[in-house]
């Protein structure tokens, strides 16, 4: 895959995603254990066994590299944006944690996957979450309209990461967060996996070094920046190009940064008593 430009890059992570979508995908051609979820997978990324339990049937794909929910701190009345929602698995978990006074909203590039959250969403009546169609680089929302951001896992997806930040710190409100799971590069990747397509839309061959990732969220305008590679990851990575060896190569990592600013006042509980004239 020598130097695809981003159009032929999202085409192949489009195609890929979509077909995991309509479940055409064959067994081993998305990565992150990512074809078949199973409840043992989503445990050991850290979701509880009430939280699998809590969203609707064919939400959670298996396509995550960790639990962006862990790290978030999610309070009730935020406005939480999920990049990449897939078939909306952490947009439900985020939802019961902001509470029907709060907001969830989910992007996705991927028409099969947006119908598929959609669907899901009726399912569970859940009204506090809307999906929309449409590119993290180019977020369809209007400025400083978000308290947090979630992404589990598709950001090294993208072939404009610097894009994806700079949208992402443009839609964030002064003093929102980034909580964020996705795969980090250890050390140069082989030829042969830098140029694999299957290690592509795998999680692998598009993921950037921790001081890349850092260097592009400084560069966007993000503070308070820390990035934890995830090394206990390396015994699930294994298995996403089996005999590869790519867990020597790239580590699940959580990501967390806020926009400068005063935090916004996002419910009752958050800004204090009232009090009376």
């Amino acid at each position: 895959m020598n130097q695809k430009n981003h159009d032929e890059v999202r085409t192949a992570v489009r195609e890929q995603y979509g077909a995991v979508a309509r479940r055409e995908a064959a067994p081993g051609a998305c990565a992150p254990g990512c074809c078949g979820p199973s409840p043992q997978a989503s445990l050991a990324l850290g979701y509880s066994a009430d939280e699998l339990a809590a969203v609707p049937e064919g939400a959670n794909l298996g396509l995550g590299c960790g639990n962006p929910q862990a790290i978030a701190s999610l309070r009730r009345g935020e406005t939480v944006l999920d990049l990449g929602a897939g078939a909306g698995f952490d947009c439900f978990l985020a939802a019961r944690q902001v509470g029907p006074e709060g907001r969830v909203i989910g992007v996705d590039m991927t028409a099969d996957m947006v119908t598929k959250a959609r669907a899901n969403a009726q399912k569970a009546e859940a009204k506090n979450v809307e999906f929309r169609l449409g590119e993290i680089e180019h977020l369809p929302l209007a400025d400083q309209t978000v308290d947090v951001i979630l992404s589990n896992c598709v950001i090294n997806l993208s072939p404009d990461k610097a894009a994806v930040f700079a949208d992402a710190f443009r839609v964030l409100k002064p003093g929102g967060r980034l909580a964020i799971s996705d795969v980090v590069l250890l050390r140069e990747l082989p030829a042969a996996l830098a140029n694999d397509v299957t290690a592509l839309t795998g999680c692998v061959a598009g993921a950037a070094t921790v001081e890349h990732v850092q260097e592009l969220l400084e560069r966007s305008g993000f503070r308070d920046i820390h990035i934890e590679v995830k090394r206990e990851s390396k015994d699930a990575i294994k298995d996403w190009l089996p005999g590869s060896g790519v867990e020597d190569f790239v580590s699940s990592a959580t990501i967390q940064a806020t926009k400068p600013g005063a935090a916004s006042c996002c419910a009752p509980s958050c800004c204090g008593p009232e009090t009376s004239a």
